[in-house]
């Protein structure tokens, strides 16, 4: 059993397609699924059930999947060590994102670190915060940028980047546009536009409704903010959101405030409690830009100005 044998099975349980994952890799179908057969060979049973959509793992698999996952991450730290100690930055750099989280110009960062850091492959995965961090948990990814949704799982820690109210955002018409304070009482008998289970904003939601007694259920769901603000807008419902995204349509939406016990958007940068020296580096480069930004936009003192 090889390495590479290890780090194919492992993008393939991750995207659970043969194609992307060749793609990833930068290798043919053919050697990937020839690569996944000897170790299936040498292991004496299938890692995954085939089908023309889709592909899933089996029993052994997933039994496999942990411990693959900690080999290739052990393999990885002892590389990066010994380049390290020869003041190299090599490897790979894994970043996730929940997409419009508003904080950070994650291109712009991803660009800046690569052009730093030629030797290290960056990577980059959106999907849903409670994902990210559990990918940081499980060493998929290596730095994830988030929505603050609860409970940390051990071995990850976050750095908060900012925070910003909730609020109801709705079509001019609709009846909560003209409430000072929309309560929770009245959104459980509207229509809710959200985002999918484990994204910020919905995780966000789901514990202000479950605090006050209800279950929240969106009748519509999107993974995408622009999607989202055009169903707002056509007034087939209304959504709980940061302030931030009402922004977006300030012209034809309104946004109306939440009351004070609804959590939170808060935004974090998750990393492992040990993370390799490429995500260290590129938490450094985050936090000091953030801290960069924040600091121009203080007002500056008059009199010192003048002085």
């Amino acid at each position: 059993m090889e390495l590479r044998q290890l780090e194919h099975f492992v993008t393939v349980a991750d995207e659970r397609h043969f194609t992307r994952a060749a793609e990833l890799l930068h290798i043919s179908q053919s050697g990937l699924s020839a690569s996944i057969r000897a170790l299936e060979i040498e292991l004496g049973t299938s890692l995954f059930i085939r089908s023309t959509r889709r592909v899933e793992l089996t029993a052994a698999g997933q039994a496999l999947l942990a411990d693959a996952l900690r080999t290739l991450a052990s393999a990885a730290a002892a590389q990066n060590a010994v380049a390290a100690v020869r003041g190299l930055m090599r490897g790979r750099l894994t970043v996730g994102a929940e997409p419009c989280l508003g904080s950070v110009d994650l291109p712009a960062e991803l660009a800046r670190f690569r052009t730093a850091n030629q030797g290290v492959e960056v990577r980059l995965r959106q999907l849903g915060s409670v994902e990210l961090i559990e990918g940081v948990a499980s060493g998929t990814t290596d730095v994830a940028l988030v929505v603050v949704t609860g409970d940390t799982p051990p071995g990850v820690r976050l750095h908060r980047l900012s925070s910003q109210k909730m609020v109801v955002l709705c079509h001019p018409d609709h009846p909560v546009a003209a409430l000072a304070e929309a309560d929770l009482e009245t959104l459980r008998t509207e229509p809710l536009i959200g985002f999918q289970a484990g994204w910020g904003a919905h995780m966000l939601a789901r514990r202000a409704f479950a605090a006050a007694g209800f279950e929240y259920r969106a009748a519509m769901e999107v993974n995408d903010v622009h999607p989202l603000l055009e169903l707002v807008g056509y007034n087939l419902g209304v959504a709980i959101v940061p302030t931030s995204f009402a922004l977006k349509r300030p012209d034809d939406l309104i946004a109306v405030p939440l009351p004070a016990t609804v959590p939170e958007w808060a935004v974090a940068v998750a990393v492992a409690d040990e993370p390799s020296p490429a995500a260290s580096a590129f938490l450094e480069q985050l936090l000091e830009d953030v801290a960069a930004a924040a600091a121009a936009l203080e007002p500056v003192d008059a009199v010192g100005s003048a002085a």
